[in-house]
């Protein structure tokens, strides 16, 4: 036997090794999507609104900050989402504060009143156009963080439009706990309370100046009821968690589970100076605008460690430590879609899949063997092998099948008989002009060769268009669809062809061949 033939069979043997490597056991290997073994689909809506006007209020608390130290007295105030107004005590001071504000290069001076000593200045342009893809971009990589730490296999997490996120989470048993993890905004902080202030006045009058109403909750440990707790909380925020460096879950002498912090080196130091000017005040420990615990400051604490408490449950505890070490979201999400799908639905659609996968590829079979006879055994087997390296691909690339993608596969079972198909009409037509076997055989593949390759190239083509413009089930499909177009490729032509030269190799000379 030629070596050249030897070679090609070693390069066949090694890819049906190889493949069959890594499809076995399928069920491992083998990731399936969200249509397949249940979970959650969620189209999220990014306010960018809000994320501009929390930006714009922290600007008007940096100009303050900056007057401030150049001695000018001021009111500075959020006027719009996107502007500030700074109204000067002396308006003596007007070009002194002007020259302060036109150190933020994010800033532009809009209209102004020298004689009245007030100023209106907007965030540019081209700064709200960074912010507004700051925020998606930013709550993508924190939503992706969050689902990573709560162990989701295979989530699909991606931007869609200017500010939508979609997010695929298969596998999901508990929707509801997911949806909480995922469109919480986890912004923490630190304030100070206001314990000289009328508790039941505040609630019914409004708060004093400079301080602001919000409520916790409190848990009764017997009866487990819950009861709202209003509180007078002065606006300055001391602290925040972005300068969390670790939360952890712990239990406490009692048995209840707590979210212990540490702050990093810059918050410890902060932290120690608010606890050593704030002795015997109570601390407001604040999660989303909701007190979570108001402890007495004892003693200053210099280790940059802090608790929240507040009734949990072990699985909440814990998945406020992960969107703590996550972050908060630069920006409130709503979710504009949302769909569930059962793990029996995914199940039965499992079942279809493969009852129609083996209907059509059983289908395919018999008409090969009865048209083609022989031939169409070769291309049967082809088949099979193609169906292997498909799957092996799959499981190589970590890609994961989707209902769309079953039907890419017996779409790819059609198409790669039709290879064949071309093949062997070419072998015919050669046999009827009255070659012998081997001449029909080289002079087959050789002209149906450029046809094959028009015909997979544009497909390829078109599955990947659909994968560049497609969402979740429509790349599925593509996926599956080019991964099996490339190996009919191999099949049709490298695969077939060893087998009829092995064929016509034998001992005896054939005559005649079975097409």
């Amino acid at each position: 036997m030629p070596r050249y033939l030897w070679f090609r069979i070693t390069v066949v043997a090694v890819v049906i090794v190889v493949a069959g490597w890594y499809v076995y056991p399928p069920k491992q290997r083998i990731n399936l999507g969200l249509d397949l073994q249940g979970g959650i689909h969620l189209v999220l809506g990014v306010d960018v609104d809000k994320a501009i006007e929390n930006v714009t209020e922290r600007t008007a608390a940096d100009v303050r900050t900056a007057l401030e130290r150049k001695g000018i007295g001021a009111q500075v105030t959020r006027r719009t989402i996107t502007g500030i107004q700074v109204q000067l005590t002396s308006p003596a001071t007007f070009a002194a504060a002007r020259a302060v504000i036109a150190e933020f290069p994010a800033l532009a001076v809009g209209a102004s009143d020298p004689a009245a000593g007030r100023l209106e200045a907007n965030l540019t342009e081209p700064e709200v156009k960074r912010l507004r893809d700051f925020a998606v971009r930013q709550g993508l990589e924190t939503i992706r963080n969050r689902v990573d730490q709560f162990g989701v296999a295979e989530p699909t997490i991606q931007r869609q439009g200017e500010n939508r996120i979609l997010i695929q989470l298969p596998g999901i048993q508990d929707p509801a706990r997911a949806k909480a993890l995922i469109g919480k905004t986890a912004v923490l902080e630190f304030k100070l309370l206001d314990e000289e202030a009328d508790v039941q006045k505040a609630v019914q009058e409004g708060p004093p100046p400079g301080d602001e109403v919000l409520y916790g909750r409190r848990v009764d440990r017997t009866t487990k009821a819950e009861t709202r707790v209003p509180y007078v909380v002065k606006k300055p925020i001391l602290l925040t968690g972005d300068l969390i460096q670790t939360a952890e879950v712990k239990i406490s002498e009692v048995g209840e589970p707590y979210v212990s912090l540490t702050f990093n080196s810059q918050g410890a130091r902060i932290f120690g100076q608010v606890t050593e000017q704030s002795v015997g005040k109570r601390l407001a420990i604040i999660l989303d605008g909701s007190v979570n615990s108001a402890p007495v400051i004892r003693e200053r604490i210099p280790s940059g460690q802090a608790q929240i408490s507040g009734g949990f449950t072990a699985d909440e505890a814990r998945d406020l430590a992960i969107i703590l070490r996550a972050g908060a979201l630069p920006a409130p999400v709503q979710i504009l879609e949302e769909r569930t799908v059962g793990p029996s639905l995914g199940a039965d659609s499992i079942r279809k899949g493969i009852v129609s996968t083996a209907a059509g590829a059983l289908a395919v079979v018999l008409f090969m063997l009865i048209y083609y006879r022989l031939s169409g055994l070769v291309a049967d087997v082809a088949l099979l092998l193609n169906l292997l390296i498909l799957l092996a691909c799959m499981a190589g690339f970590g890609a994961t099948l989707t209902l769309p993608g079953i039907a890419g596969i017996v779409l790819t079972i059609g198409m790669a008989v039709d290879t064949n198909i071309l093949i062997f009409e070419r072998i015919r037509e050669e046999f009827r002009l009255g070659k012998t076997v081997r001449a029909a055989i080289d002079a087959g593949f050789r002209r149906a060769f450029t046809t094959v390759i028009d015909t997979h190239v544009t497909v390829v083509v078109s599955g990947v268009i659909l994968y560049q413009f497609g969402t979740g089930p429509v790349k599925g499909f593509a996926v599956t669809l080019m991964i099996g177009i490339v190996a009919s490729l191999f099949t049709a032509v490298f695969f077939t062809r060893l087998v009829f030269d092995l064929i016509y190799m034998g001992r005896r000379r054939l005559q005649a061949l079975s097409i």
